[in-house]
């Protein structure tokens, strides 16, 4: 019998061996209910319970919750067990109030009650297993409770090492939940000096602490700074043997350190006392020092240990960045870890080093390297390694070296990764324009990207090179005849005809003495690649040719000839069919007079700073030097496609469709990158969808925003609202701009969210409130989170209510949250797929099909653009028919996911489509089906 009641507690190793052996799900269950069964009945109907057996229960019970089954008793007995005076039957208690107890449940006072009496003892003991429950819950509840208790504790004179390390961490948990507990005043000063303490464990913990309070108190805590100097100079300075509880692999308290170094980058400067400042750098000076002598161990945890306080002690001189010896030093030291075997060790010294070239006292150190980190960019095996040394070629880049970087990032793109391809365009578009000084050199820069990397070249890249070139006289004819050239090439990528239709447009007349680059070449060259572009690049080569009449009138008839083409003047895309219809009545009836003014040269763009470095530091924040490009401003086009030319009062016709800003345009106060997504909404005319109702209100359903993600909700002759939204899994992020186009500011401004609770059980919406008045010409920002719960039909939609010169006007617009947003897309093989499609089809409440007439004529690219848009993985090769689209993808909810399955069947001779979609719920299978139908 006493082995039976020793802490092996053999019935509870019995049961689980129990549960091991089960060999099914049903015996497991069955198993767990009998003895759930026997729990219930012992602590019901025996009163003879003693503390080894409630524990015995409670550890069984505990066991059951952890196989993930709901336990709902045996809460009592577990907080009866917090009265007893055992070591492990008080264990075994607050382990299970820490995991089972709710902070709602009735028993929480007696809980509380139970943890006043064991902070109390003299047991040091019992008062840790007190304070490790109070951080495990880490309820406000908790810190409402304790949160007099424990600090003092912390800074008593009679509390032992052991609990004031423990009562440190709990007093930080509690002040993660709850930041008022910490008391100031005399307290502040209290806790700071327990980095004086001789425990080095209570100095850890505190150190942790400190860290938390600084952060949200700087100025309170500053007094930290001295002491924190004084405690990392004597362990820097101690050998393994003088710290040896503390050693770790000949390394002498390496995490201390590192809390410590990390919490002297709070403060710039860390130190204002110049004492505590020499002792600061010699601390640094001593710890650079120690990494050069000799390896004290071969094995990995040494080295680790020793690099994590020297990466550590180099940030904190990075932060300084006030010692050049320093600097150089840490540069120095960074450069020797380039050529090390461990990808994790140069991963890091070229991180670090991207922060070393921001410095004027390092930034030359750096540049000693470059050769290596070229090497590293086009050699490491690690992708991530790759992406690091292009980000420190960017950084150390600057006159002395930009035209070898940049060629250099330019032959490497050619095969590098196509994950960082887009950030590595974006960089050399930077560097190529923010060092120019020749723009000869800038726009063979860009027109290389263009011809390596097409589709990874931006519409902010391109157009920068437009504007350059307009506000440079000189590059002028340079751009045109090499863009020429660039046209003349068998394959062509469409950005590239959009820079040589925009520039030949506008400056095609410089090298029209040529007879190689004639008129007639120029127009048979760009016209030769206008059937291979899509209806928006078709546009833009519609306005080139207008303007080509205007400077060749030589070539009216050919041109004409063009906008008299069936596949234009009865193009099925709206733009292409009213500008070739404009253009052509333009070439017609319009004097040569009229013509010239109307298609002029576009005048220099307004000077404004570029996006592009905006755009780099979106796609990777905090990871992007402060490198902005200040010298030869210009401005981001506009993006809209859709304007009619304008007449000469607007200024002349842009051939993205836009005209040139009149002199006095309204500040946006807007320097986002919304601009070069939607487009900028003081640059352009309205373009109304009708004429005001009579009770001012537009009802708006975007059923185009099912397949993408931003782009203009709705504009009119007030307001432009644009939109540009993410997600991932069941979460999504709306941001809502509105822009007012007006010379009078917006009123009671409020957007209003339309969703019943009922249908906010399924998809939740929190809006952040605006500022009820719109200046003229301003633009603000909305963000809308939202998360997917459960299946829901339809979308959300907000009311935008305001006021306007005292007229009250009213929109209401369908926000693009529909439920294929929340999809991930999924990649299967045709065996997989057509296995699950059968077990989908086995009922017909998991299916759902229609047979629906296409819209306009059919066109299988643009339908599979749609399908790819809509959110589902597109599986090529997997139907029999290659006409047939079929497609994968899951849909996040909160506490579930759902499989969906996806085919849709043209029928070229019947312009019909047969849409289905399978999936485990009905529901989902249906609105899927109705969605992407609505698309087609």
């Amino acid at each position: 019998m006493p082995a039976v009641r020793g802490d092996g507690m053999r019935g509870l190793a019995v049961f689980i061996s129990d549960i091991r052996n089960c060999k099914s799900k049903e015996a497991e269950i069955k198993r767990i209910n009998k003895e759930l069964a026997n729990i219930r009945s012992k602590f019901k109907g025996d009163k003879t319970l003693d503390g080894y057996q409630k524990k015995k229960y409670v550890c069984k019970l505990l066991f059951i919750f952890l196989l993930g089954h709901d336990i709902d008793f045996g809460h009592m007995e577990a907080v009866n067990l917090l009265s007893s005076n055992k070591y492990s039957e008080k264990q075994i208690g607050y382990l299970f109030i820490s995991v089972l107890v709710n902070t709602n449940s009735e028993l929480i006072k007696l809980i509380i009650q139970s943890i006043k009496n064991d902070l109390a003892s003299r047991n040091p003991i019992h008062v840790n297993l007190a304070l490790q429950c109070i951080a495990n819950i880490g309820s406000r509840e908790m810190a409402e409770a304790f949160g007099n208790d424990i600090p003092k504790l912390l800074v008593s004179g009679d509390t032992m090492d052991v609990v004031k390390q423990s009562a440190a961490l709990c007093l930080l948990r509690l002040f993660r939940t709850s930041q008022e507990i910490i008391p100031g005043g005399e307290w502040t000063s209290r806790i700071i000096h327990l980095l004086n303490d001789q425990h080095m464990g209570v100095v850890t913990a505190a150190t942790s602490l400190i860290d938390a309070l600084v952060k949200k108190n700087p100025e309170e805590y500053k007094g930290c700074v001295s002491l924190a100097v004084s405690r990392l100079s004597r362990i820097v300075t101690a050998s393994y043997t003088d710290l040896q509880d503390y050693t770790y692999y000949f390394v002498p308290a390496p995490w201390l350190s590192v809390k410590l170094l990390r919490l002297l980058q709070n403060y710039t400067p860390p130190a204002e006392d110049p004492g505590v400042r020499g002792r600061l750098n010699e601390c640094l000076e001593t710890i650079l020092n120690k990494a050069q002598e000799p390896p004290k161990s071969k094995k990995v945890q040494h080295s680790n240990a020793k690099n994590a306080v020297l990466f550590e002690a180099i940030s904190l001189i990075i932060h300084n960045d006030s010692e050049a010896n320093l600097l150089v030093r840490a540069c120095n030291q960074l450069g020797q870890f380039l050529s090390n075997r461990e990808t994790n060790l140069r991963y890091l010294a070229l991180e670090s080093m991207c922060h070393l070239a921001t410095s004027e006292f390092s930034h030359e150190a750096v540049k000693k390297h470059q050769e290596v980190v070229i090497l590293s960019m086009k050699m490491e095996k690690d992708v991530s390694v790759r992406q690091q040394a292009v980000d420190l070629l960017y950084a150390m880049c600057d006159k002395s070296n930009a035209e070898e970087i940049v060629q250099e990032m330019l032959n490497y793109l050619e095969t590098a990764d196509y994950s960082i391809r887009e950030e590595m365009v974006l960089k050399v578009a930077i560097l190529a324009e923010k060092y120019a000084t020749d723009y000869t050199w800038y726009v063979d820069v860009i027109l290389n990207l263009i011809r390596i990397a097409g589709d990874y070249v931006s519409e902010e890249v391109w157009y920068r090179v437009i504007q350059i070139v307009i506000n440079r006289d000189e590059v002028q004819g340079y751009a045109a005849k090499t863009v020429f050239e660039a046209l003349q090439a068998p394959a062509c990528h469409e950005n590239m005809v959009k820079v040589g239709g925009y520039i030949l447009g506008e400056f095609g007349n410089l090298i029209a003495g040529d007879q190689r680059s004639s008129p007639s070449v120029q127009f048979q060259l760009l016209h030769s690649k206008y059937h291979l572009c899509s209806p928006m690049t078709r546009a833009l080569l519609l306005s080139t040719y207008i303007k080509f009449i205007n400077l060749f009138p030589e070539i009216r008839t050919q041109v004409q000839e063009v906008f008299k083409q069936h596949s234009n003047l009865r193009s099925a895309d709206a733009e292409l069919q009213q500008r070739a219809s404009e253009y052509l009545q333009l070439s017609i009836i319009a004097s040569s007079d009229v013509l010239a003014t109307v298609l002029e040269e576009m005048p220099a763009f307004p000077e404004r700073e570029s996006s592009i470095l905006a755009v780099l530091k979106k796609k990777k924040p905090g990871r992007v030097p402060e490198n902005d490009i200040k010298e030869n401003k210009s401005p981001t086009p506009v993006t809209n496609h859709n304007n009619d030319v304008n007449s000469a009062s607007t200024g002349s016709t842009d051939l993205l469709g836009l005209s040139t800003p009149p002199t006095s345009q309204p500040n946006s106060g807007n320097t986002g990158v919304l601009l070069d997504v939607l487009g900028d909404i003081y640059n352009k005319p309205a373009n109304n969808l009708s004429s005001t109702p009579s009770n001012n209100t537009w009802f708006v359903d975007p059923k185009k925003f099912i397949c993408k993600n931003n782009g203009v909700l709705f504009e009119n002759d007030l307001i432009q609202i644009g939109v540009k939204s993410e997600f991932r899994q069941n979460l999504g992020r709306l941001g809502l701009f509105y822009g007012n186009k007006t010379s009078a500011p917006l009123q009671n401004f409020v957007p209003t969210l339309l969703w019943s609770d009922e249908q906010a059980a399924k998809l939740s919406i929190q809006m952040k409130p605006v500022e009820p008045v719109l200046e003229a010409g301003a633009q603000i920002q909305q963000m809308i989170n939202a998360e997917c719960i459960d299946d829901y039909t339809d979308a959300p939609s907000i009311v935008v209510s305001f006021i306007c010169n005292n007229i009250p006007q009213k929109i209401t617009i369908k926000l693009p949250l529909t439920i294929n947003k929340f999809f991930e897309p999924t990649e299967m093989n045709g065996e997989s797929f057509f296995a699950r499609w059968k077990n989908l089809g086995n009922t017909n409440q998991q299916r759902s099909q229609k047979i629906f007439k296409a819209s306009s004529p059919m066109d299988l690219q643009a339908a599979r653009t749609k399908i790819m848009g809509f959110g589902m993985q597109l599986l090529d090769g997997i139907d029999p028919n290659p006409d047939n689209f079929v497609c994968a993808g899951i849909i996040h909810m909160r506490s579930q996911q759902v499989g969906c399955l996806l085919r849709l069947e043209p029928n070229k001779n019947a312009q019909m489509y047969r849409l289905t979609v399978r999936s485990s719920k009905e529901t989902v299978s249906v609105e899927i089906c109705d969605l992407l139908a609505e698309q087609f």
